[in-house]
This record gives C-alpha cells, structure tokens and sequence, in this order.
C-alpha cells in the first residue's frame, strides 16, 4: 500500500535534521561466534554466505532503552538545535526487543532525554520497523500533529539469539540509530518523499519467537526452540528479494524516478546476498549501493538508519541525492522509501547502562 498525497500532493515534507547511531564496544568476529555456540561452520562460510565478518554485542547490563537513549542523543546533538526553535515533540521507538513486555520503552527513552511529556511509543514490525516509524512520524508530521518527531531504532538481538543455533547465532548484532525530522519542503536535502509498506500474515511463522506471549505464554515452561528467535532461511529469502524489490519499484514509480535516478540504495542489512539480488532486479548500478552488513552484521529494525547514518559519516553521497530506502522483516512486513540525502554531520554516541534500584516489596504493587 503506498502513502497516499506525500509532498507531491502540496503539503510540507517531512525533513532529515539530525542523524546519530549508537553501537556497543564490544566486537565479536566469526571465529568467536563459532567458538562460542560450538556451531558446526567456519567463519569463511558465513562470510561468503551471509557478508557478515563482525558484529557488535552489548553488555549483560546495557538494555535496548540504553542503546535508543544514546542514538537520540546523538540525533539531537547533530541537528545542532535552535534554542528558538522547535523542539522534539513525539519519539517513536522502533523495536522487536523492548525492555520490558510491559510499559513500551519509549516513554523511559523521552524521560531520559528530558524531553518533558510527549507522546511517545514503541512500534514493532521487525527489521521494517525504523520504516514502518519514518512513515508514521512522517504523516503526523505533515498532518500538523506535531512538529519535530524523534524516530529511533533499536535493538538488541543478542538477548533473543541462540548461542547454538547455526542458522541465527552468526547473523545478528545490537545497536540503534535515530532521526530528528522537522517541517521543511519537498526540493530540500533529507525531505522525504514518498513511502510504500504493506505486511502478509500468512508468513507470520517465518520469522518469530514462538513463546512469552499470550499465545504460548513464558510462565508455563518453554522449550529452546520456543524462548529464541527463529527464522525459516529459504522462504524468508526468497519473500525478502521479492517483496523489497516490489515495494522499491512502487515507491520509484510513485515518485516518478527510474532505477537510473537513484544514486544512494540502502536496503535492509540482512544478508548481502538478498541485498546484490534486490539491487539487481531493480538496476541499481553498483556504485550506488551502500551498507555495513560487513561490519555489524544484521541489527534488525535498527539497520536501514545504521547504515544511512554509516554512509552520511563517510560523505558517500552529496545532499540532495536521490535516495531509495527498503527493508523486509517479519510479521510479514515489508516498507520502502524515497529521499533526498540529508545534510547533517553524523554524531555516534556509546551506549550507558542505566542503573535499576527495584525495591523487591514494590514488585507486584499497583
């Protein structure tokens, strides 16, 4: 389903202000990760079959709030503010490992920020999920519902992985990135142009954590394969080419460019294989695809801004380059997006655990 009107239509777009990233410190290589879970591979294999060399984990103590926390700081700190100006009035958290089942994470988030009390929410679609919030923030921008929202992406997948699982263990890595959007127009580098999402709960078994919710609830007692993550390869692969390349082309279309247009792609960081697949049915040259699957391996919802913000970093592109966004996740979901690129410096900030000071009698109080 594409956005209907967008900034096309007349109405103000919404504008890439401020973009900052948050990874851990900790780097854990191939080798490591075999030799960790005990996994029958080589770090040559998953290189070549996934793109992957590195990844980032977190610490024991450092939660998915505390890594949304850094890359918003970061965001702010690289839109440079205008204390006159419009400050951030809605934060959007994309995320499939929140803090806790319950409260949403966002609020603590914009607590934390000292952002006073604004709305705000967690969102979960998976590795779609930062396009799935763009969008969101986006029309409620343009609406006229607030004027300057915070998008932020995080996760922490390694709370969810199985050490010991060949097909996930070596696949994914934590880390968040986030956006500050402000009203801008429509010809202006970072204005966001036009969005394409749409989701088939057909495949909702394709890509899950099957137990500790409502449906097979944690309390009971759960087996392995029930408490982590788990993902069904080849037909997530073959959705995955299909539908960001679908979706791609929509938006393409919707905004009236051609394959050729686009001087800036960055798709969803899952394996570099289905990236090279996508990029080729859409004839996006080479030169003008951009990631760091290679590096920090697949950071699910976080990945497309990571990446955005990694490239931004390196000045791979000049502002106001035609940009193709796109992302694939489970649910099914699927979400891709046309910009300009942004004109911002890119600000990383390190994750900080948050100390937690849970009086045991309040457990379990109203």
């Amino acid at each position: 389903m594409t956005s209907p009107g967008g900034p096309a239509a007349g109405r103000p777009a919404a504008v890439i202000a401020g973009v900052g990233a948050s990874l851990p410190p900790l780097v854990v290589t191939n080798r490591q990760v075999i030799e960790r879970g005990g996994l029958d591979t080589t770090a040559e294999w998953i290189a070549s079959r996934t793109g992957i060399h590195r990844r980032r984990l977190a610490a024991f103590d450092v939660s998915t709030g505390d890594l949304a926390t850094a890359a918003a700081r970061a965001a702010l700190d690289s839109a440079a503010l205008d204390p006159a100006g419009p400050r951030p009035d809605l934060l959007l958290l994309a995320t499939t490992t929140p803090d806790r089942p319950c409260p949403a994470t966002a609020p603590e988030v914009a607590h934390r920020l000292g952002l006073g009390p604004v709305p705000a929410f967690d969102l979960a679609a998976v590795c779609s999920g930062f396009l799935y919030a763009l969008t969101t923030a986006a029309a409620l921008l343009r609406s006229g519902t607030c004027r300057a929202p915070l998008v932020v992406a995080a996760e922490k997948y390694s709370a969810i992985i199985d050490p010991l699982d060949r097909d996930t263990a070596p696949l994914f890595g934590d880390a968040a990135a986030a956006v500050l959007l402000r009203r801008g127009d429509p010809t202006e580098p970072g204005a966001l142009l036009e969005t394409d999402w749409g989701s088939d709960g057909a495949g909702s078994d394709l890509i899950t954590v099957a137990g500790g919710g409502t449906r097979l609830p944690g309390s009971g007692g759960l087996r392995r394969e029930e408490r982590y993550f788990r993902m069904r390869g080849r037909p997530v692969y073959a959705h995955a080419v299909r539908r960001m390349a679908a979706s791609a082309a929509t938006v393409l279309a919707t905004t009236g460019w051609h394959p050729g247009d686009v001087r800036a792609f960055i798709g969803h960081q899952a394996n570099q294989r289905i990236l090279d697949a996508v990029a080729d049915r859409l004839g996006i040259a080479p030169q003008h695809r951009f990631g760091n699957i290679r590096e920090v391996g697949n950071t699910a919802g976080a990945s497309v801004p990571l990446a955005l913000a990694d490239a931004a970093a390196r000045g791979v592109c000049p502002p106001g380059a035609p940009t193709l966004l796109t992302a694939f996740g489970g649910g099914l979901t699927w979400a891709s997006a046309t910009l300009l690129w942004p004109d911002v410096t890119v600000r990383t900030a390190a994750p900080q655990a948050r100390p937690h000071h849970l009086d045991p009698k309040e457990v379990g109080t109203p």
